[in-house]
Parts: structure tokens; C-alpha cells; sequence
């Protein structure tokens, strides 16, 4: 049985995701979450009815034990599972001005996004690794990539996975495994439905913000072997805000 798992997978682009890659791959599919069990359950039920057979998977990314041992009496539980894809997305945004950031919010963030990717690729890795395949796709940010004010902490730590794209690329390209970074700028969903849309429409030279299926076409795409060229890039999906 091989296996994608989105982490992060039950709203957004994370659900987005998941529904793609059961149109696109013949993945079995791991749908993680953390608290919305609901969500969860609701993406599950797409997934399933485009066709793909997938399950949901609970567990705090940005806590290393928990991850471990979660995902090993999964793996346990599925001897004969192959994750060959992993898709990064869970992440939490906590912003406001750096000078009155609290270190609680420096931490909750850093913590989902740049612990959350070692804990879950590093459980995953030496396994592709031996089987001399994988792809994995991170969501970043144009935040990551260009920084954005009153985001210090998120431009902070999706500007380290960037890096951390980069450097892991190299590492592992011999083994044939890929790795690539996903940067959207405004993205319709939950986590952009409190931003003052007309304000922002300004900035974006495509005059409107993106939809979460146009981010998913794209990490579809980089998890394919369409994409096996294709190593160590962060690719930009912001209708030329910031390119």
C-alpha cells in the first residue's frame, strides 16, 4: 500500500490537497489533524467518494513524542504501508507587531512549522531513503520568501523551511527523492477570511485572491512524476504579487 500524508489535511489547502491527490495519484491517503476532528472526518468523506481510499490520522505535529508515537503504531499497525509523499502544511499563524510579540506566540509558531517538518520528514526519511524514492511538498509562504510585516514569526519560520527545502534536497537527491517548497500569497480560506480583501486586491496584479484547488493542481503536479527534474525549488503561487 502506498501512502501520502498531508499533514494539516482536514481544511484549506490541506483538504484541497487531499482531494486532488485522490483524483490525480492512487495514493492511500493519510489525512492528518489536530483538533477538528469534524473537518477531519468531512475530508475524509470527499476523498472516499472521488475514489481514493484514505484514512485520518490525530496528532499534534509540533510535538516530536506524540508524532513518534503515533505514526509508529500506524506503521505497526500497516507493515507492509510505504509513505512515498509527504506534504507539509500544518501551520498556525499568530500575528502582530514583533515588539509586542509574546514569546508564546514566537514559539507556537515556530514550533508548527519548523518542528512540525522535522517531526514528521525525519520519521519518514531513512524509509524513502532505503526504498530510493519519495516527494515531498512544504507549504511556505510569500512570507517565507519576501517577509511580511506583522508576521515576523511566520516569515521566520516558513523563511527557514525554504532553507531547510534547499539544503534537505541536496541530501537525499541521489535517491531519487525530491523535496519542494510551495510559497501562495492570498489564498481563500479560513486563515485569509479575516484579511480586508478589497484593501489587498491592490497589491495582487491578477486583481483577485486564489483559490485553495489552484495550490493543490500545483503540489499535485510536484509530487507526480511529471515533476522528477525538479528538486530544491520554491515555487511561488501569489498571482504575481511577489515574484
Amino acid at each position: 500500500m502506498k501512502c501520502a500524508l498531508v499533514t494539516g489535511g482536514s481544511r484549506g489547502i490541506g483538504s484541497a490537497i487531499c482531494k486532488k491527490l485522490a483524483v490525480d495519484t492512487e495514493y492511500h491517503i493519510l489525512i492528518n489533524y489536530h483538533s477538528n476532528k469534524i473537518a477531519a472526518e468531512q475530508t475524509l468523506e470527499e476523498v472516499k467518494k472521488l475514489g481514493a481510499t484514505a484514512e485520518i490520522i490525530q496528532f499534534d505535529v509540533s510535538n516530536f513524542e506524540e508524532v513518534q508515537n503515533v505514526l509508529t503504531k500506524w506503521q505497526d499497525a500497516n507493515p507492509e504501508a510505504i509513505v512515498e509523499a509527504i506534504v507539509n502544511n500544518a501551520g498556525i499563524t499568530k500575528d502582530g507587531l514583533f515588539m509586542w510579540m509574546s514569546q508564546e506566540d514566537w514559539n507556537g509558531v515556530m514550533n508548527t512549522s519548523v518542528g512540525g517538518f522535522f517531526n514528521v520528514t525525519q520519521f519518514f526519511i531513512q524509509k524513502m531513503l532505503r526504498n530510493k524514492y519519495g516527494r515531498i511538498v512544504n507549504m511556505v509562504s510569500v512570507s517565507g520568501v519576501k517577509g511580511t510585516p506583522g508576521q515576523t514569526n511566520y516569515s521566520a519560520a516558513k523563511g527557514a523551511i525554504v532553507a531547510a527545502t534547499k539544503a534537505l534536497a541536496q541530501e537525499v537527491a541521489k535517491r531519487n527523492i525530491t523535496i519542494n517548497a510551495v510559497a501562495p500569497g492570498f489564498i481563500k480560506t479560513d486563515m485569509t477570511s479575516q484579511l480586508d480583501e478589497k484593501e489587498l486586491l491592490k497589491l495582487i496584479p491578477i486583481n483577485r485572491f486564489g483559490e485553495a484547488e489552484e495550490v493543490a493542481n500545483l503540489v499535485s503536479f510536484l509530487i507526480s512524476n511529471k515533476s522528477s527534474y525538479i528538486t530544491g525549488e520554491v515555487i511561488n503561487i501569489n498571482g504575481g504579487i511577489y515574484s
